[in-house]
């Protein structure tokens, strides 16, 4: 039988990608997932995937020597916590965080919203063991008017209030709350691509190399378009290398210029290279300065149809990559997607055949995992072992 080490915190998984400090007190299992009981900033759950084992040791080890200090769960668990200092706490940690603008919009209209509906039920004050799973459930289905709505308010009081619970030693299983299943939207390429471009620049020359460089380099509108600078690109704008800062998934994007839009850029440039590609001066246009400029366009256009965005145009260059590799590797790659998986789903949205990542051979999966974690040596490996399967072929 297996012997309990009371007070020896040591790092657990709560599932593949998350990670807990678990330990013994009293004949009780205590788990946390951030260092809010010893006053220590430190939460692994919602570091960069490749960081949250790095920074669960720091914490396992700031446990450790609060233990040692005297620090005793069961003072903690004295105090009394109320439910509506849970979102409150978590959602003034996120905003402090480099999380996008629209993400933190979006969690502060959450709180807002789960604020008012535990005042209207009179549980605000009450303690927070008191919050049952249910009650969040009625949460999502009370202020969420559509399945897709409900998933994204899920996924939203989630984040405010899981890990903050989980700290004060207070598990809900929120996969109980189960939603009905938004239907998929089918995006709509492009059909006459440069048509339209032609009619967007007749229209407005800054909303046209904004679209231009979305649908030829992939770039992301509002913010890895907008914000460019021309210290972005190398000396003869062949190359735009982009820092994790700049871009979506926190990685660095290095994308080559095509002819086109570095005959734009040359037009532009006025010699200060610290000057923004659309402004021209130090300050970017505002978040929604795209979207305020599309929305004037798509009134009087009369070759866009329905539901395309600016987006449109990114979707349209992402099937003509695939269509012309093949390669979801390399879809993966000038998309800037974070996971291969993104690039599969990306696809099964825009009209293109159905895939799974098991339809790719054995050889590609490796090579995928050699460019994401940096191990040459694996692809070497499988090209190796497929050499040998050849010979022993041959030989037969």
């Amino acid at each position: 039988m297996r012997v309990k080490q009371e007070l020896t915190p040591r790092v657990t998984k709560k599932n593949p990608t998350e990670y807990l400090i678990s330990f013994w007190y009293d004949n009780k299992r205590f788990r946390f997932s951030n260092g809010q009981p010893i006053d220590l900033d430190v939460s692994p759950n919602i570091s960069p995937l490749k960081d949250r084992l790095r920074q669960a040791e720091v914490l396992c080890s700031g446990y450790t020597m609060a233990i040692r200090d005297g620090w005793r769960p069961s003072v903690f668990k004295e105090q009394v916590v109320p439910i509506d200092a849970i979102a409150q706490n978590t959602l003034k940690r996120k905003c402090s965080l480099e999380f996008s603008s629209s993400y933190k919009k979006d969690l502060i209209y959450t709180e807002r919203l789960w604020s008012e509906f535990i005042q209207s039920k009179r549980l605000a004050n009450k303690p927070i063991k008191e919050l049952k799973v249910d009650m969040v459930r009625d949460f999502i289905y009370d202020y969420a008017p559509s399945p897709s709505s409900m998933a994204n308010l899920k996924r939203n009081i989630s984040a405010l209030l899981k890990d903050e619970l989980e700290s004060n030693g207070i598990v809900l299983n929120f996969s109980r709350i189960k939603l009905p299943k938004a239907p998929q939207q089918l995006h709509k390429p492009i059909a006459d691509i440069s048509a339209l471009l032609s009619d967007i620049k007749a229209f407005n020359d800054t909303l046209y190399l904004c679209c231009l460089m979305t649908y030829t380099m992939l770039l992301r509108p509002h913010r890895e378009v907008r914000c460019l600078i021309f210290s972005d690109f190398n000396n003869d704008f062949s190359q735009v290398s982009l820092s994790g800062s700049k871009v979506k998934s926190k990685r660095n994007r290095i994308v080559p210029v095509p002819g086109v839009v570095r005959d734009e850029l040359r037009r532009r440039f006025t010699g200060n290279r610290n000057t923004n590609v659309f402004t021209l001066k130090e300050e970017d246009y505002n978040r929604d300065y795209f979207k305020t400029l599309w929305s004037r366009y798509k009134g009087q256009s009369h070759l866009l149809e329905q539901d395309q965005t600016l987006y449109s145009f990114r979707h349209t260059g992402a099937i003509k990559v695939f269509e012309k590799t093949g390669s979801l590797l390399k879809l993966q790659q000038v998309m800037g997607h974070s996971d291969m998986k993104v690039s599969l789903t990306y696809l099964r949205g825009l009209e293109v055949k159905q895939l799974d990542v098991e339809d790719l051979t054995e050889l590609q999966l490796l090579r995928y995992m050699s460019v994401f974690f940096g191990e040459e040596s694996m692809t070497n490996q499988a090209t190796s072992g497929e050499r040998k399967n050849e010979s022993s072929q041959a030989s037969r």
